[in-house]
C-alpha cells in the first residue's frame, strides 16, 4: 500500500524562499561584479590615456613652428614621436577602397606625446592650438567611456531591482509563516511572550535561509563572474580589455551577500512586528 502524499507548507515554503534568494542573490552579485568590473575598466581607461594627445599638423607651413614649440616643451614632455607617412599609410589602407598612391598629398604631419602631467599638456596646447589640431586622447575617446558608464547604470539598475524582489518574496514569506502558525502565535501571546522574542525566532529562520541562499548565488556568480572578465581581457583591445575588480572590488562584492542577510532580517522584523501589532 503506498503511503499517502504529505504536504508540508512550512518545508515547501523554506525551500521555495531558498530557491528564489539564492537566484536573487546570483543575480544582484553578477550585476554588481559586472558594475563594479566595468567601473575599474573605465577609471583604468581614462589613466591609461589622460597624458597623451595627437597633433595634427595640415599645413605643412605651419610643420617649423609645431616642431619648435614641442622641442621649447622638453620639459614637459615625457614621450614624443612623430608618425611617420608609410605607418599612417599602412594605418589607412583598409579604409581605403582604392590605392593609395595619392595618399601622401593629403595625409597630415602628426606627433603622438606623452606629457608629464595635466598641466603640462594644457600649457603646450595652448602654445600649439593656433598652428595645429591638438587632441587628446581621452576626448577622443570619450564615446567609449560614455558607453561604459551607461553599462554600469544598466547593472546597478538590475542589483537595486533584485534586492527590491528580495524584500517583497522575504515580507510575502514572513506573513505566509506569521498566518501558517497564527495559532502558536496566540499562545505564545498567551503565555507571555513578547513581540522582541517572537520576532526574534522568525528573524533566526530567515537568518539560516538567506546565509545558504546568498551563499549558493556567491559560489554561482562568481565563475560567470570570472568568465565574463577572461572573454573580455581577450579581445585585447579597447574599454573591455581593461575590465577587472580589484582589492576593494572583491571586498564591496563578497560584502554584498553579508548585506543582503542584514536586509532581509530587517524585513523580517518590520513585517513580522506590522502582523503582530494588526493581529
Amino acid at each position: 500500500m503506498k503511503k499517502p502524499v504529505v504536504f508540508s507548507l512550512v518545508r515547501d515554503q523554506s525551500m521555495f524562499m531558498t530557491v528564489i534568494m539564492s537566484l536573487l542573490s546570483f543575480l544582484s552579485i553578477l550585476a554588481l561584479g559586472i558594475s563594479l568590473s566595468i567601473g575599474t575598466g573605465v577609471v583604468r581607461w581614462n589613466n591609461q590615456w589622460d597624458l597623451f594627445a595627437t597633433i595634427q599638423v595640415m599645413d605643412t607651413n605651419k610643420s617649423d613652428t609645431v616642431k619648435k614649440i614641442l622641442k621649447n616643451n622638453t620639459d614637459k614632455i615625457k614621450l614624443s614621436k612623430q608618425i611617420s607617412n608609410s605607418e599612417m599609410t599602412e594605418l589607412m589602407t583598409p579604409w581605403l577602397s582604392s590605392g593609395s598612391g595619392n595618399l601622401k598629398k593629403y595625409l597630415p604631419q602628426m606627433w603622438e606625446v606623452e606629457f608629464k602631467t595635466n598641466s603640462d599638456m594644457e600649457a603646450v596646447q595652448q602654445e600649439i592650438s593656433n598652428n595645429a589640431r591638438f587632441l587628446t586622447h581621452a576626448k577622443a575617446l570619450k564615446s567609449s567611456t560614455s558607453a561604459g558608464w551607461k553599462m554600469i547604470l544598466i547593472s546597478s539598475t538590475m542589483m537595486l531591482l533584485t534586492l527590491s524582489a528580495i524584500g517583497i518574496c522575504i515580507s510575502y514569506i514572513a506573513r505566509n509563516t506569521a498566518m501558517l502558525h497564527k495559532r502558536e502565535l496566540e499562545i505564545l501571546n498567551q503565555v507571555g511572550a513578547s513581540d522582541k522574542f517572537i520576532t526574534r525566532q522568525m528573524q533566526i529562520i530567515v537568518a539560516k535561509i538567506s546565509a545558504i541562499a546568498t551563499l549558493i548565488g556567491l559560489a554561482s556568480a562568481l565563475p560567470i563572474l570570472g568568465l565574463i572578465i577572461s572573454t573580455a581581457h581577450s579581445a585585447r583591445i579597447g574599454l573591455m580589455a581593461t575590465i577587472g575588480l580589484s582589492g576593494l572590488g572583491w571586498t564591496v562584492l563578497l560584502l554584498l551577500p553579508v548585506a543582503i542577510i542584514v536586509f532581509a532580517i530587517y524585513i523580517t522584523k518590520r513585517t513580522t512586528l506590522n502582523i503582530l501589532k494588526n493581529s
